[in-house]
């Protein structure tokens, strides 16, 4: 796999990845009454609407070159819970809206990853890029259900969590909101995220080869170099 290759089989999962996953908060909350992301132009399957310079490159290229690892974030579809029509309820499923487009696109690249790894033993010479690509799509996805999923606001999980806990925690919820991104930071640097987001997100990966039956032997070898193009 040359570089160009390389990027292509992440970089387009993760667009698609972020892009679904924004754009479903701002879908559902239109459903629920409000309009700010459509309003704003938000509602676009266009990814360039919602990377953000800072979070989506310049962060993830210094922490790779720093510690090794990659983090960051898209730019928020803005969501204005004023004007949902029951703000504590409805928030719930906005913010659970991100997660489960998450899922949506891990059934899709999981049937892409059957059709490409049938065709791996022929001679077609695209299957290895889809086979990787596939993969790279289930595994970015994973990552950002079971991250957003995280009970720490403004995480999606942390959010969910403020829509079901009686108003006072909820009030305190709200107070730890502005230093989330510091606690995430914090988690990552002491080793512990990768513990609370990739494993699990490994894990899944595994159970759901499992469940399509494919045989290790089969996906194994694609994962180790895999990772080893994310290394």
């Amino acid at each position: 796999m040359n570089t160009i290759q390389t990027i292509t089989i992440w970089a387009i999962p993760v667009l698609f990845a972020i892009t679904l996953h924004e754009v479903a908060h701002g879908w559902v909350a239109k459903k629920f009454g409000d309009t700010t992301a459509q309003s704003l132009g938000r509602l676009s399957l266009n990814p360039l609407k919602h990377i953000d310079p800072v979070g989506t490159i310049l962060v993830p290229i210094v922490l790779i070159v720093v510690t090794g690892y990659a983090f960051g974030w898209a730019k928020p579809v803005p969501v204005n819970f004023n004007q949902l029509r029951n703000p504590k309820k409805d928030m719930v499923w906005v913010a659970a809206a991100g997660p489960f487009a998450n899922v949506l696109m891990t059934m899709l690249w999981s049937i892409i990853l059957v059709t490409a790894i049938s065709s791996a033993g022929s001679e077609n010479k695209y299957a290895e890029f889809f086979v990787l690509m596939s993969m790279a799509g289930i595994f970015i996805n994973l990552v950002l259900m079971v991250l957003n999923l995280l009970p720490i606001p403004p995480l999606d999980g942390g959010r969910v969590l403020s829509g079901l806990v009686p108003n006072n925690i909820s009030a305190l919820l709200s107070k730890i909101e502005p230093y989330g991104l510091f606690i995430l930071l914090g988690l990552m640097f002491m080793g512990l995220l990768n513990k609370l987001v990739f494993t699990p997100s490994i894990l899944i990966l595994f159970f759901i080869m499992s469940f399509l039956g494919i045989l290790p032997q089969e996906y194994i070898p694609y994962l180790e170099k895999l990772l080893g193009q994310a290394s």
